[in-house]
């Protein structure tokens, strides 16, 4: 089953970095987010990928025609311009690069990937968020429900912290960003069956709009419930939040070794 990956926005909300570089490569602890993506889903036996690319899109097409070469040591004869690597660490992965057009929404970015699809289901995602959910149960969820599309539903962490005050006006407890009205919001990783190209119409349709609507509607998208860590990166917060849990080792979206 092939993941495809929405790596085309802008970022606006994440300036600070997305002048430079599209959001899918702002760095964790090192590493491009779009790579840790590509790790959750690798660890899970998932290695062929469908990057959709729009703004800076060389950037991440330059990151993958190099990846052989920075991820492994190398000797360089300059006397011959000859190559030699050395223990070969790369990962399994087949990547797809897709250039679907600056301004295209979101629909219009998955429509262009029907034909790299082969007609089966696939798995989406965007190229900013990270979870520890096991992406086998989805898939398995899924298959056994036979839905058009399966859209992992979390709960956000609130903003701020919550008090817990008595008629007294006694803060009783304190709870640091506890979750927030408790309503479960699109966790952005999903399962779909082929024929969910049959509701984007052109490369004006915003996915999250009128395909989603239609298929709630119609009874065809089940929400497959995650408790555990969810974390999109929409804000320079947010990047320092996933920062600070990687050196800390508390990435709890890291199952590899």
């Amino acid at each position: 089953m092939k993941v495809v990956i929405l790596a085309g926005g802008f970022g606006t909300r994440l300036s600070e970095e997305t002048d430079l570089r599209p959001k899918p490569m702002v760095e964790i602890g090192g590493y491009p987010i779009i790579w840790h993506i590509m790790k959750i889903y690798s660890y899970y036996g998932f290695n062929e990928f469908v990057i959709l690319l729009g703004y800076k899109g060389s950037i991440i097409k330059n990151y993958f025609l190099n990846y052989y070469n920075t991820t492994n040591d190398i000797t360089i004869n300059l006397l011959d311009n000859k190559i030699e690597l050395h223990n070969n660490s790369t990962e399994p992965w087949k990547v797809t690069l897709i250039e679907t057009g600056l301004q295209t929404m979101t629909g219009g970015r998955i429509k262009r990937a029907e034909s790299y699809i082969d007609n089966k289901p696939f798995l989406l995602t965007y190229g900013d968020g990270l979870i520890d959910a096991n992406i086998k149960n989805i898939v398995d969820f899924h298959l056994q429900n036979k839905k058009t599309i399966t859209m992992t539903a979390v709960q956000a962490e609130g903003r701020y912290g919550s008090l817990n005050i008595n008629n007294d006006c006694e803060i009783k407890n304190f709870e640091e960003k506890p979750k927030g009205d408790g309503a479960w919001i699109n966790g952005g990783f999903f399962v779909c069956n082929p024929n969910v190209m049959d509701y984007i119409k052109d490369d004006n349709t915003v996915f999250e709009q009128e395909p989603l609507k239609k298929l709630a509607v119609s009874n065809e998208m089940l929400a497959w419930k995650h408790n555990g860590f969810w974390q999109a990166m929409d804000t320079l917060r947010d990047k320092n939040k996933l920062n600070t849990l990687w050196n800390s080792n508390k990435a709890l979206w890291k199952k590899w070794k």
